[in-house]
C-alpha cells in the first residue's frame, strides 16, 4: 500500500512539471552559472552541437527553468575547470537534450570541450572521479510481469528489452536510457501524468475516464497499480545505458 500510495503522490507532485517539455523538437533550454558562461565554454561548445545536429540551445538562468543544467551540484561529472566540477543533469525527455547529452559524453563531444582554448591554453579537462554506488530503490512488483507488461503496453513507442529492439519510435528512449536519469523512479512511478502519456494513459482506480469529446488519440494504454509496480520492479534491475563514460587523453 506504501508503494501505491508513493505513485499516486508522486504523479500529482509532477504533474506541476508537465509544461516543462517544449513541444519543438529542435529546441532546449539549457542553464548555466555565470560562471560557467563567462568562460566562453558554451560559446565554443554550442554551435557546434547545432551545427551538427540541428538543434538550437537556448542558454538560461539557473533559476529557469530548463531541460538540461550544468552545473557543480547534480548531475554526471563531464568536465572540470575554473577549480570546481562541472556535472550535467536532465530533467526532461526532450528528444534534443538526450541528444545533447549524449554527445557531450561522447568521445566526440570530450574532444570539443578539450580542444577548448584561452590564449593558447586549455582551461578544461575531463573529470577524474570515481563511479558512485547507485542505490536502487526497493520495489515490490514482479519484475518478469513487469517486463511483460512493459513489452505489451510500452513496446509500440519504446524499447524496454531486446525483443522489441527493432519495433520502437526511434524518437523515443529506450527503457534503459531512461533507467540513466537521476529521478527514473519518480518518472516510471507517475508516467501516466507526463505528457504525452497523459493523453492515453488509464490506470485502473487511479485517472479519471477519458471524456467524451476528447477521447484516447491511439489505442489506449491500460495498466493496473499492480502493473505498474511490476514495471518498476524490473526496471529497477535493468542496467542502464551506456551513453559513454567519460575519455581519457594522453
Amino acid at each position: 500500500m506504501a508503494n501505491r500510495l508513493w505513485i499516486v503522490l508522486a504523479a500529482l507532485g509532477l504533474m506541476l512539471d508537465v509544461e516543462q517539455a517544449h513541444a519543438d523538437d529542435k529546441r532546449f533550454r539549457l542553464s548555466a552559472p555565470a560562471a560557467l558562461v563567462e568562460t566562453g565554454l558554451l560559446d565554443y561548445l554550442l554551435p557546434r552541437f547545432s551545427l551538427k545536429t540541428g538543434v538550437r540551445i537556448e542558454v538560461v538562468n539557473p533559476e529557469d527553468r530548463a531541460e538540461v543544467t550544468l552545473g557543480p551540484e547534480t548531475g554526471r561529472p563531464v568536465f572540470q575547470g575554473k577549480d570546481r566540477l562541472w556535472r550535467m543533469a536532465r530533467a526532461s525527455d526532450h528528444p534534443g537534450a538526450v541528444r545533447f547529452a549524449e554527445w557531450l559524453t561522447s568521445e566526440i563531444g570530450q574532444r570539443t570541450v578539450t580542444s577548448y582554448e584561452v590564449a593558447g591554453r586549455a582551461p578544461f579537462t575531463l573529470p577524474e572521479v570515481a563511479e558512485e554506488a547507485e542505490t536502487v530503490p526497493d520495489f515490490d512488483g514482479n519484475a518478469s510481469e513487469g517486463k511483460r507488461v512493459s513489452l505489451a503496453q510500452c513496446g509500440r513507442c519504446h524499447v524496454v528489452a531486446p525483443e522489441n529492439r527493432m519495433n520502437a519510435m526511434g524518437s523515443t528512449p529506450s527503457f534503459a536510457v531512461l533507467r540513466t536519469m537521476p529521478d527514473w523512479a519518480a518518472r516510471f512511478q507517475s508516467f501516466y501524468a507526463l505528457k504525452p502519456h497523459a493523453a492515453f494513459t488509464q490506470v485502473e482506480d487511479v485517472t479519471a475516464p477519458f471524456p467524451i469529446n476528447r477521447p484516447s488519440p491511439i489505442v489506449p494504454v491500460e495498466v493496473t497499480l499492480d502493473e505498474v509496480e511490476a514495471i518498476l520492479a524490473y526496471v529497477a534491475e535493468m542496467t542502464p545505458a551506456d551513453l559513454g563514460a567519460p575519455i581519457q587523453f594522453q
